[in-house]
């Protein structure tokens, strides 16, 4: 039985080790200060901060899942600490359980009944909660509903004489006229809804004739290349196609997923990757991400973007889209290229991807799902997902599911890296991510992945942010300017530090 003195000298240690968490926790080294509070946590179980201030670095790697367990236990620890319940609250919210969220917000109310913050807060999920309901109230059964792009006639939207932006001539999209809309975008000008139009439009003709596993071939001497999440960050896109040259035939690249929402140039990042589709299609491939939807889009900013840039319309026609795009590729029948990774079963086959009926919003489980969610752990086996939705799969599931279809690589993106890219797995296994500085506030490199035929060895290339992306937005709660008019830059308060 530990003596009192050694009982006493743990909870000491154990204060000292939260102290350096909550400074690596406010260096943005979040990694780090998980690690901490876990050792301090270790030390000293019964102390509910330890558990919260872990659970908000996880929700700051957007490891919801974890969030979501360490509130709850610092809540048992502790069924009166009102950031345990702001903590699980705030991680409900992320995954867009708002009905979840309020019980947690009507607690801190109730436990903090004069704190201004918890009354803000609580009146804003009220809002979400109220919002959904209506939605739901009102939505058209899937059966009954009709596509926004076919009541869309984009020839018949006229262009004002004093627009002096980039203009499609006829019905095909140039080089010339890409190059003067990034142009446009990067001094801050807007495209005309005419062309904005068009483009969609176009790419969803596109995308709709595709399968959901698309087969790319690289023929030998040529090269390809495979970017991870770019989240709106417009200026680091046009970075890579400065250090990588423009997409073209003879210069193909692959997004993988996550072009939108965080960043607040989520509409120029979309509108180019489309437009070089439309000018192209073989110069450029999209892949969806887990943003490429609803749910996502109305948490993390996009369709605030889009109805403030663009219109309601837009919002409903980039729905449609994102549900045309691909679900994976294969590179040379030699590297699956996914965005999230790999499967809660084994024994899956390419060919039950290429079967996957892909027009819709996500579901929360199946293929379709793990192809979007899910993340490599370093231990084998299969584990719960760190997110909450999806699963952590190991080495051994990688490699089966490689020696299975007979592939030698899997590359995929999903998760921010310190250098923008990871290899893990035994090399089998490439994590790629395109968004430096993500948020602004993570100091990370971005990467892209370089392959050149027929070898098809990874060639990765590293690169650092350019300009403030002005990512602001990611911040908890961000989102309510965007659903409601709430203003959300006001000082950090309270629940948001450790």
């Amino acid at each position: 039985m530990p003596s009192m003195e050694n009982g006493s000298s743990d909870v000491s240690r154990a204060e000292e080790i939260k102290l350096q968490a909550n400074e690596a926790f406010k260096a943005h080294k979040y990694g780090q200060a998980i690690d901490l509070y876990a050792r301090a946590i270790e030390l000293n179980a019964q102390n509910a901060v330890y558990w919260a201030n872990r659970a908000f670095a996880h929700t700051k790697l957007e490891e919801y899942g974890s969030a979501i367990q360490d509130a709850t236990k610092a809540i048992e620890v502790d069924p009166k600490y009102s950031k345990g319940y702001y903590r699980r609250g705030a991680a409900y919210l992320a995954m867009g359980k708002f009905k979840e969220a309020l019980k947690d917000f009507q607690q801190v109310k109730k436990i903090c009944p004069n704190d201004p913050d918890a009354t803000k807060k609580l009146k804003e999920c009220e809002k979400a909660v109220m919002k959904l309901k209506f939605e739901e109230a009102i939505a058209v059964p899937e059966s009954e509903r009709h596509s926004v792009a076919d009541s869309i006639d984009y020839h018949s939207i006229e262009v004002e004489p004093q627009y002096s932006g980039a203009k499609i001539e006829g019905d095909v999209v140039t080089l010339d006229f890409v190059k003067k809309m990034m142009d446009d975008f990067k001094n801050q000008k807007c495209l005309h809804k005419r062309y904005a139009f068009q483009i969609v439009l176009q790419t969803r003709e596109m995308l709709q004739s595709q399968p959901s596993l698309v087969d790319i071939n690289v023929p030998d001497g040529s090269h390809f290349t495979v970017c991870g999440d770019v989240h709106g960050q417009f200026y680091d896109l046009i970075n890579i196609f400065e250090l990588n040259g423009l997409p073209s035939e003879e210069n193909p690249y692959l997004f993988n997923g996550d072009f939108v929402d965080r960043g607040s140039f989520s509409v120029e990042v979309i509108l180019t990757l489309f437009a070089f589709k439309c000018m192209c299609p073989s110069a450029i491939y999209l892949a969806r991400g887990n943003h490429e939807s609803k749910s996502m889009n109305k948490i993390y900013g996009f369709e605030g973007e889009v109805r403030s840039k663009l219109s309601e319309t837009f919002v409903e026609l980039f729905a449609e889209v994102f549900c045309c795009l691909p679900l994976a590729h294969v590179i040379n029948e030699k590297v699956f290229v996914v965005h999230g990774g790999l499967f809660s079963v084994d024994g899956v086959k390419l060919s039950d991807i290429r079967a996957i009926d892909r027009f819709c919003e996500p579901p929360e489980e199946g293929l379709m799902c793990e192809l979007l969610w899910s993340d490599p752990q370093p231990f084998p086996g299969r584990g719960p997902s760190k997110r909450g939705v999806g699963l952590s799969f190991g080495a051994d599931v990688t490699r089966k599911f490689l020696q299975d279809n007979n592939l030698d690589l899997v590359v995929r993106s999903h998760e921010v890296k310190d250098e923008g890219y990871e290899i893990e797995h035994d090399g089998k296994l490439i994590t790629v991510f395109s968004a430096p500085n993500y948020c602004d506030q993570m100091g990370n490199k971005g990467a892209f992945i370089c392959f050149e035929a027929p070898d098809l060895k990874p060639n990765i290339v590293t690169f650092s942010a350019m300009v403030s992306s002005l990512c602001c937005l990611s911040c908890h709660f961000f989102f309510f300017g965007y659903m409601f008019g709430v203003k959300t830059d006001q000082e950090p308060f309270l629940y948001e530090e450790v």
